[in-house]
C-alpha cells in the first residue's frame, strides 16, 4: 500500500475559533499549534501546509500557572543595551497578543513551513473579531481544573 502524500489541490483551511479566558496558556498553545499544522486532520503530512486559520478571542484573559507571571519575554532591538523585558503579567494587560504568539511559536517546528503556518494565527484582547464572514467552527480547549490566581 502507498503512503498518502497530499496533492496541493486535497487541502483545505477551516476556520476555528478559540476562547481563551480561564484557559491555561501551555494549553492554549500546544492545542493550537496542532490546528495549525493540520496535525487533527486525517489528511496531515509534515511536508504539506494542511493547517487551518485559527482566532483566538479574549487573549487578555489566559491563566498562568505556578510563578509564571513573573517570567519574562525578551526582545531585542539589536544595537548595544537593546533588551527589553517584560513579565507576562504586564503583558497579559498591554500586548496579549505577544505573549500567545510568542508561546504558540515556541510550540511549532523551526523550519520555514512554521512561519506561513503562523501567520494563519489571528488574536484579538477582547470579544470582537472582524472574522465573522469565514463562519468559524468554535474549537474547546479544557478550562483550567484549579483556581485561578
Amino acid at each position: 500500500m502507498k503512503t498518502f502524500s497530499p496533492k496541493p489541490q486535497d487541502l483545505t483551511h477551516n476556520w476555528y475559533i478559540v476562547d481563551a479566558s480561564d484557559v491555561v496558556l501551555g494549553r492554549l498553545a500546544s492545542q493550537i499549534a496542532n490546528v495549525l499544522r493540520g496535525k487533527t486532520k486525517p489528511t496531515y503530512a509534515p511536508h504539506a501546509d494542511s493547517g487551518d486559520f485559527v482566532v483566538v478571542i479574549n487573549a487578555s484573559k489566559f491563566v498562568t500557572t505556578g510563578n509564571k507571571d513573573s517570567k519574562n519575554l525578551y526582545r531585542h532591538s539589536g544595537f548595544p543595551g537593546g533588551l527589553r523585558a517584560a513579565s507576562y503579567s504586564e503583558l497579559r494587560d498591554k500586548d496579549p497578543e505577544r505573549v500567545i504568539k510568542s508561546a504558540v511559536k515556541g510550540m511549532m517546528p523551526k523550519n520555514k513551513l512554521s512561519a506561513v503556518q503562523l501567520k494563519r494565527l489571528r488574536v484579538f484582547p477582547g470579544e470582537d473579531y472582524p472574522y465573522q464572514a469565514q463562519k468559524p467552527v468554535k474549537l474547546e480547549i479544557a478550562k483550567i481544573n484549579q483556581q485561578a490566581k
